[in-house]
């Protein structure tokens, strides 16, 4: 790693900065679990505030977290409720929100449990949390790997269908989780399980260049995930829901 970029492109991650079809569908999704009208909301790890600004279309009590300060001064931007933050110690009171949400952000925290239990914490009874992050089974590795001390940015096929000691050593730099692994974060916690699956992405870049290629892939992989084939979608979609008592 040679610049500040690629460190944060590495520990990170790249942050959506442009709203596409991809973002649009996985904010369709989540509104389906979620109720959002007039609600409270929190986006842990937001970004730049993409899905942040998305909320604001259906209330207007909308906060974010970002440990980036850069990126959290670009989100504030968007949505003046966005503090920096790590999202292992979240600076919210007890049952404050309604639905927390967290897109692609806890393969990337120090420690996935604690951000996790703060989500668990600052979500009143009966409100739900809704989390997208990688999936072990996706052909590939999204975010880059590390080779001969180097980081390179990009696809990386396979990497994640490695022994957990290779894959790890190839991308010690974020995790890609299993069913069983993402659940486990929960364990424990007063939440039960709503809904998990896994969604194949957007090919947004795809359609961009080559769209009949791009529409073709969409139209095949989106009906993979009524099968039983969805466990190689790109991301898992959890929806936990806080228990009354």
């Amino acid at each position: 790693m040679k610049t500040t970029t690629l460190d944060q492109a590495a520990t990170r991650g790249h942050p959506s900065y442009v709203w596409r079809a991809g973002q649009e569908r996985r904010f369709q999704m989540t509104l389906r679990w979620a109720e959002f009208a007039g609600r409270r909301v929190l986006d842990v790890g937001c970004g730049v505030g993409m899905y942040t600004a998305a909320f604001l279309r259906e209330t207007s009590h909308v906060f974010g977290v970002e440990i980036e300060h850069t990126r959290a001064l670009k989100a504030r931007g968007k949505a003046a409720g966005v503090v920096q933050s790590p999202g292992e110690r979240l600076p919210f009171p007890d049952a404050a929100f309604d639905v927390v949400f967290s897109h692609e952000v806890l393969e990337h925290v120090s420690d996935d449990r604690a951000c996790a239990t703060e989500m668990v914490r600052v979500i009143r009874p009966g409100g739900r949390i809704v989390v997208f992050v990688p999936n072990r089974l996706y052909a590939f590795e999204t975010h880059g790997i590390f080779w001969r001390g180097h980081y390179r940015f990009g696809n990386a096929p396979l990497v994640n269908w490695l022994p957990t000691p290779l894959r790890d050593r190839l991308a010690p730099h974020v995790r890609a989780y299993t069913v069983a692994s993402l659940r486990r974060l929960f364990d424990g916690l007063p939440v039960r399980v709503v809904h998990h699956t896994q969604v194949f992405p957007g090919y947004d870049n795809i359609v961009a260049r080559a769209p009949a290629l791009g529409r073709t892939l969409r139209a095949f992989t989106y009906a993979l995930e009524h099968t039983s084939l969805r466990v190689f979608g790109l991301s898992h979609l959890l929806v936990v829901e806080r228990n009354l008592s």
